[in-house]
């Protein structure tokens, strides 16, 4: 049941963060470290890449937030034939009144699943560059705004490279968040079995916050406190990625704040008004290591982007 904005206001971040939690776990079960990592990039203003093997819920999990928030939903399919005009919208002539109209395409929701990203040519993933960046799109030398809030899941496939263009480094750079779903526990698969054996359960799964409520709650965000001391912390955790040999390439600042960002978030969360260290230890890898261009000797003997950000953030002093 929705929430209007003045009951929303006697609810803590956590509180409306569990509700949202809740409502979508009746539907993807045994994903709730998924859950909040999905969260706190949608609160935080950032976007996500799921690299999963297929089956494993990623349409459903979009679908689900989708759901629970009521807001508009659109899912693209990546194929290499995809234009960026499949994506962005056209404008049509009209002959009767002798103009062009425009129409809409998928992009112009709140939440996108952009599903197979990797499947489109170079020219089509970049359709999505200006629209993820600053949550507008350039048509017909027109600038066009996008929903607010605007949130897009990608999914790219690990195992299969046949037809894929991999997402250049500038694209990496654009998500907050790299993540997988991974395989369910052998007793939440069966959980699953049992609640499909008539129909999918997303089909009763009811709104459970309005958009305002949303809005409200990234507004919340924005106001949990990060330390001096901690600020340098995430610059002193993403600029040791640009001194270790095995890297190529390091993180960018966009990479630090997005660290800020949804360490605020998950830190809200938690019911703290302020950010703890934990809560940056936490997301570290799944916000840095997308971001990193390994050396190819490095890929060889086995070095991983994922191990690099692990052992610097073991590495790199904690603020007392």
């Amino acid at each position: 049941m929705d929430l209007s904005v003045s009951q929303i206001q006697h609810l803590s971040g956590q509180e409306i963060y569990q509700r949202l939690s809740d409502n979508i776990e009746q539907v993807v079960k045994g994903q709730s470290a998924a859950i909040r990592k999905l969260l706190a990039a949608f609160v935080s203003g950032g976007h996500v890449l799921l690299e999963d093997y297929p089956g494993t819920g990623k349409t459903t999990l979009a679908k689900a937030l989708a759901q629970s928030v009521d807001v508009s939903f659109k899912r693209i399919q990546f194929t290499p034939d995809l234009l960026p005009s499949d994506i962005l919208g056209v404008s049509i002539l009209d002959p009767v009144e002798r103009s062009f109209h425009f129409h809409e395409g998928p992009i112009f929701a709140n939440i996108v699943l952009a599903d197979e990203i990797n499947r489109a040519s170079p020219r089509t993933q970049s359709a999505l560059l200006e629209a993820m960046a600053e949550s507008q799109v350039s048509i017909d030398g027109n600038l066009r705004k996008l929903c607010a809030p605007f949130f897009v899941i990608a999914t790219q496939n690990p195992v299969d490279s046949r037809g894929t263009y991999p997402l250049p480094e500038a694209q990496m750079d654009r998500f907050a968040l790299q993540f997988s779903l991974g395989y369910l526990s052998p007793e939440a698969e069966i959980e699953i079995l049992s609640q499909q054996i008539q129909e999918h359960p997303i089909e009763k799964l009811a709104p459970c916050l309005s958009l305002e409520n949303i809005l409200t709650l990234k507004q919340q965000v924005k106001q949990v406190r990060v330390s001096p001391e901690l600020k340098r912390y995430v610059v002193d955790i993403v600029n040791a990625t640009r001194q270790v040999e095995d890297v190529q390439l390091g993180a960018s600042p966009r990479g630090s704040i997005a660290l800020m960002k949804i360490a605020q978030a998950l830190a809200l969360f938690d019911g703290y008004e302020f950010v703890t260290p934990e809560q940056i230890q936490e997301i570290a890898v799944p916000v840095i290591a997308h971001r990193l261009v390994m050396e190819p000797q490095a890929k060889f003997s086995g070095q991983t982007a994922e191990g690099v950000v692990q052992e610097i953030v073991q590495a790199v002093p904690v603020p007392a």
